[in-house]
């Protein structure tokens, strides 16, 4: 299934399925690709742009993003929105359109879910020891008997968006298929940023 997606390609700024991302609107541009939402079917496509060397008003776009429906608006009188929206499904960038909006627009490859969206007994064990570990590692307060009762989909994703790493780490969790999958590569990344937590140099490479 594809179709036409108005993107909004925020750095740092990612959204993952079933999840919630709330945002304040305040340039121009934006603000009008929130009414064109508005008006139609409250979708907005967010996006990550690729690191590029000097100032750019359009840098190229990573291929994978997600889908988000506008399911809380509050409209300032000055033009500016805070929005929420609640990611429905990652899609792959096809082509950018030529248009005449401010705001860019690209024919989007939404994407089917891939296997399971249950993890195994195992599989939940470990994501949550290493959760556990990880924010003990950061001094991170976390009510774990809330956590123990999300559904693994709302548990792996939540921590995806939510987790302190760097954006090609979230990135390439993004564009990971399937739930399990995601789920070893966020113990991976907890191991490793774990261990580095003090370096302000540590990226995945």
């Amino acid at each position: 299934m594809s179709g036409r997606v108005s993107v909004f390609p925020l750095a740092g700024a990612l959204l993952f399925p079933n999840m919630h991302l709330p945002l304040h609107i305040f340039e121009p541009r934006y603000r009008a690709m929130v009414s064109d939402a508005l008006a139609r079917d409250r979708r907005i496509g967010m996006i990550q742009p690729r690191p590029v060397g000097g100032d750019t008003d359009r840098p190229p776009l990573f291929d994978i993003g997600c889908i988000g429906q506008i399911v809380d608006v509050e409209a300032h009188a000055d033009g500016r929105y805070d929005i929420v929206l609640r990611g429905l499904s990652r899609f792959r960038v096809v082509r950018e359109l030529d248009v005449t909006t401010a705001f860019r627009q690209v024919e989007a490859e939404v994407l089917p879910v891939i296997g399971d969206t249950t993890l195994g007994l195992a599989e939940r064990a470990s994501l949550e020891i290493e959760s556990r570990r990880f924010a003990d590692r950061l001094g991170y307060a976390v009510d774990w008997e809330s956590v123990g009762r999300l559904d693994d989909e709302s548990l792996v994703n939540g921590i995806a968006q939510i987790a302190p790493f760097d954006v090609a780490a979230k990135q390439a969790l993004l564009e990971v298929d399937e739930l399990s999958a995601r789920a070893e590569l966020i113990v991976q990344l907890m191991q490793f940023f774990g261990r580095h937590g003090d370096d302000e140099e540590a990226t995945l490479q």
